[in-house]
Formats: structure tokens, sequence, C-alpha cells
């Protein structure tokens, strides 16, 4: 089966904003290969916030969560490529960033789990979805990147 472009979600969250990695995490993306295709700056309110994180919104540690993603602008992206959930997943690390390894952005940058620099979309349905939920479709660009050559081999593109 060939692969196939993938669209997923990245959050470059508060800790990032101020700690002032935002041009950091955007070079390891781009250096990486990926194609930024939307790109903005928000405040992310409690509706959003809820919703995106529905999985733990009855945790009791969810309203820490909540308002450490509101103490400052975050910086979402929605980013493509060919296996581009799993490639950024890499380039992210894991979670607990205290387990991600040295050159991850988490690893270099992270030793906490709220505090971790980034979300990244952890499957590709959920890619789509988070996308959605932060970008209208008048907000993503469908555009060609003279690298592409350089990235993919041929028959992969």
């Amino acid at each position: 089966m060939e692969p196939k472009q993938e669209k997923t979600l990245i959050i470059i969250k508060p800790d990032a904003v101020q700690r002032n990695l935002i041009g950091e995490i955007i070079s390891r993306i781009e250096r990486k290969g990926l194609k930024i295709i939307g790109m903005k700056m928000m405040s992310i309110g409690d509706a959003i916030l809820e919703e995106h994180y529905a999985h733990i919104k009855d945790k009791p540690f969810f309203p820490g969560i909540r308002d450490f993603m509101k103490s400052s602008p975050v910086i979402v992206m929605a980013v493509e490529g060919i296996n581009s959930v799993s490639a950024l997943r890499l380039l992210v690390g894991p979670t607990k960033a205290w387990e991600a390894t040295a050159g991850t952005i988490r690893g270099d940058f992270s030793l906490s789990t709220q505090s971790n620099i980034v979300h990244a979309s952890d499957t590709v349905e959920n890619g789509e979805i988070e996308v959605s939920r932060f970008f209208d479709e008048s907000e993503l660009f469908i555009y060609s990147k003279i690298d592409t050559d350089f990235i993919y081999a041929e028959h992969k593109k």
C-alpha cells in the first residue's frame, strides 16, 4: 500500500511561546520536510479546550491543563506530508517529556507532562479531526513545494 498525504495538528503550547521556542519548533518541522499548510496564533477558549481534551475533561487534573493552555496565546499549525502523523510524533517525542530522548523537541526542552512544549495529533483520524477543529478550510493552503522532489522518492509522491 502506497503511503498517502496526511494532515496533522501541532500546537505550540504556552510554555514554548513564553520561552521563545516558536522559531526553533517551526524550523525543526520544516527541516524534517513536512509542509505547513496553516498556521495562526490564538487564545483557546473553554469550549474548544473541553472538546480537544474530551478524553480527560472529567479527570481531576483537567482544570490545571485548561488553565495552563489559557495562560498565554498558542500557535496552531496544520502540517501535511506522507506519514506526517508518525513523523511528527517521532520529532516531538513522548508525552512524558522526561522520557523523551535528546534530539526530540520534548527531549531537548521539557521535563514535564503538562508543560511539554507541544501537542501533536496521535493518529491519522485525530489529525483530521484536530485540524478541522482549529482551522476553517479557507485557512488551509494547497501549494507545491520545490523541495518535494528531494524529500520523497519518485514512487512515494
